[in-house]
């Protein structure tokens, strides 16, 4: 199995400039997507910026977001924000679908790639964005719904979106969370990310057997969305997710000018 470790489009003068706005890219994406959800949506095309084959900028995703949601995971246990009736069938449904999202994104051409990932970044946009709508006000929320069907069905779904493309999982899942299972906001926000986490594992392993994986750059930019995750997670957690709204915003900026760059220097 062949493994890429430094794609050759970035070897050269601007090597270290183009490793610097990914690490600086990763930390702003560990932070929001503790927070928010949309990782994806700064974390992808900043590594189409600097010139990484799009199955490479799709699989770099999943191995820097995969790890790093770690610390994120691990604060929001300690506030017990997490509900963890409805983990195990969400795991094992995310894991599914995911899996199979990353075999479908494989076996089509770069050019036809190339075209998804502008066609979809503006779904991901579309899901933050509706997700700062939906949850403009976040009200007591009644009993928690656990069915097993809608659960897994959800995160069947978001998982397969999340393998095939990935920017908006986060959001998406909150979302679902929110209105389908009557999660309040911050446990939406909470639980969500053990789902992602499993998603992104199954991406993650598919990405791996077909060796697009670039670990040596990946490790900075691992550390950089791991410290952005832990901060992210602590600011959620004290403000009680109403940070999650200010930080949309911010998010939604983001992109804007990412998507702007990389049209104008197409």
């Amino acid at each position: 199995m062949e493994q890429l470790f430094i794609p050759g489009s970035i070897i050269a003068d601007y090597f270290y400039l183009g490793l610097f706005l990914l690490v600086a890219a990763s930390l702003i994406a560990g932070y929001v997507d503790a927070i928010a959800g949309g990782a994806g949506l700064i974390l992808i095309p900043a590594f189409l910026m600097v010139g990484l084959p799009p199955q490479v900028a799709l699989a770099q995703e999943k191995l820097v977001s995969t790890i790093g949601t770690v610390a994120a995971i691990k604060n929001f246990m300690k506030s017990s924000s997490i509900v963890w009736r409805i983990v195990p069938v969400g795991i094992v449904a995310a894991l599914i679908g995911a899996f199979v999202g990353a075999k479908v994104i494989l076996i089509l051409p770069v050019e036809t790639i190339n075209y998804i990932i502008l066609a979809f970044l503006p779904i991901g946009l579309l899901a933050t964005l509706f997700k700062g709508v939906l949850l403009k006000k976040d009200d007591e929320r009644g009993e928690i719904k656990k069915s097993a069907v809608a659960v897994f069905l959800t995160c069947l779904i978001v998982g397969f979106y999340d393998g095939f493309f990935g920017p908006g999982t986060g959001s998406i899942f909150i979302i679902a969370l929110f209105v389908i299972n009557k999660l309040s906001l911050l446990q939406a926000s909470a639980t969500s990310k053990i789902f992602n986490f499993a998603s992104n594992i199954g991406a993650f392993v598919a990405f791996l057997i077909a060796g697009k994986m670039a670990f040596l750059i990946g490790i900075p930019m691992i550390l950089a969305n791991l410290l952005g995750n832990h901060f992210g997670s602590l600011h959620a957690i004290n403000s009680d997710g109403e940070i999650i709204r200010k930080v949309l915003v911010v998010t939604v900026l983001l992109i804007i000018a990412s998507m702007a760059y990389k049209a104008f220097s197409a």
